[in-house]
């Protein structure tokens, strides 16, 4: 009996130990097969990250070159928005009419009041009007880079400048002269994709130099000639010419102008207007702007104001116009400008044939887009300047105050379509020709309205 259960309890041993071995091979078998099913899975998660690095690495390329896009897209349309500002006209002003051949034509209309006429001396109420009308043809030379530029301009009316004695006057866009004058014509050749450029022809200075973003046009801008253009700057009138640019980089451009000072065309090389100008355009947080240093040297005869037999002397000086872009609706501007102030031009005379020479001038102020207010083309306008007499010129005559000539202007440019704009403008002169127009030296308000139609 004893020996029936050892042997009992030795096959249920041996059949247990059997059993175990079983599940222990099955077991190894199926950790197996679960370290082979996570290897691959680890495998699958590996390549999967791959991927997505590799589409995050392509979605960065993407982001890089549409920024690149963008930002040319904005380089291209600061271009055509300078273009725009030196031919003087807004969109839609010029029309293809074949190929790389354009033709523009606009008219300004002006109507201003005052309530201190003080030419004469006397006080008076009066309201005066000018207007403008100009065409402008431009044509594209693309196989040889070239272009060139006509523009025909005739005007009547002196507005109320005939009436006002100042150091710089109130309606720049006045041109009494109903005749129709050539008042641009030039020939433009680029080089090198256009980062030189060489014009020549009757050239007006103040499309290459002194030039600004928020004041520069007197069609669609301030009207006043202080915020126009520098008034220490002595620019000659339209004339022979030749410009040239050097732009190294797309931030940097250098012009020179060598120009027919006394714009007679005659004996050109005996008294010449030079002047050289250095523009950079920064982009500050993303921004655009634009510093501009320039100077200048008029070897036409000038008078000295404390030696007058002195009536040969030359004329100089510098000037600076920065413009600023602060949002995506308002800009910034100032100029400051200086010239010699020991010498005068005897033909350049304020109403009354008054006789002065400026020494300093300065002007500041804002230009604010309309789509702040839901009027995406409308633009509202404001500055204010000074003009600064020459010390020698008050030197010359203890009797004369000459004091500095404060300007200030606010205009608002109602865009109606993309034809017809009409702007409400507003000057105050205090100290008009430094206090020294003899029996009226009252402030002097100018109301005015602006029609600008462009073709």
């Amino acid at each position: 009996m004893k020996r029936f259960i050892v042997f009992v309890f030795l096959g249920a041993f041996v059949v247990f130990a059997g059993t175990a071995r079983a599940d222990e091979e099955s077991l190894r078998a199926v950790i197996a097969d679960l370290q082979a099913r996570v290897e691959t899975l680890e495998k699958k998660v590996a390549a999967q990250e791959a991927c997505i690095q590799d589409q995050h690495k392509c979605f960065l390329e993407q982001k890089k070159t549409i920024g690149a896009q963008d930002m040319k897209l904005r380089e291209y349309q600061a271009a055509v928005e300078t273009l725009d500002q030196k031919l003087h006209r807004q969109e839609p002003s010029a029309i293809e009419i074949g190929r790389g051949l354009e033709i523009g034509a606009g008219a300004t209309v002006i109507v201003q009041g005052t309530n201190n006429a003080n030419a004469d001396g006397t006080k008076e109420d009066r309201a005066d009007a000018s207007y403008s009308a100009d065409i402008t043809l431009a044509k594209e030379f693309e196989s040889i880079d070239g272009r060139a530029f006509v523009h025909l301009e005739a005007g009547t009316g002196d507005g109320l400048e005939d009436n006002l004695t100042l150091y710089s006057n109130v309606n720049r866009d006045a041109d009494n002269d109903n005749e129709v004058h050539l008042t641009e014509v030039w020939y433009e050749q680029g080089a090198c994709h256009d980062r030189l450029a060489l014009t020549f022809g009757k050239l007006d200075p103040t499309v290459y130099f002194d030039t600004n973003e928020a004041a520069n046009d007197e069609t669609t801008q301030f009207l006043g000639r202080i915020f126009r253009n520098n008034p220490t700057v002595e620019f000659p009138d339209n004339t022979l010419g030749v410009r040239f640019a050097y732009m190294p980089k797309e931030w940097v451009e250098f012009n020179i102008g060598l120009f027919d000072a006394n714009a007679d065309w005659d004996k050109v090389g005996d008294d010449a207007f030079c002047i050289g100008q250095a523009a950079f355009k920064p982009k500050m947080f993303g921004r655009q702007g634009n510093y501009r240093i320039l100077g200048w040297y008029n070897d036409l005869p000038h008078t000295s104001w404390l030696t007058t037999t002195n009536d040969k002397e030359p004329a100089f000086g510098f000037a600076l116009s920065f413009d600023q872009m602060v949002t995506e609706e308002v800009m910034l501007f100032c100029r400051y400008g200086w010239q010699d102030p020991r010498v005068y031009n005897p033909s350049l005379t304020a109403t009354g044939d008054r006789i002065f020479s400026l020494e300093q001038s300065w002007s500041a102020g804002v230009q604010v887009e309309g789509g702040l207010w839901g009027r995406e083309k409308d633009v509202l306008g404001f500055a204010v300047g000074q003009a600064i007499a020459s010390g020698d010129y008050k030197k010359s005559n203890s009797a004369l105050a000459a004091k500095s000539e404060g300007h200030l202007e606010a205009y608002y440019n109602i865009h109606l379509n993309d034809h017809l704009s009409i702007s409400p403008d507003f000057q105050y002169i205090w100290n008009p020709f430094g206090q020294d127009v003899p029996g009226n030296t009252d402030p002097v308000c100018v109301w005015g309205l602006r029609s600008q139609i462009d073709f």
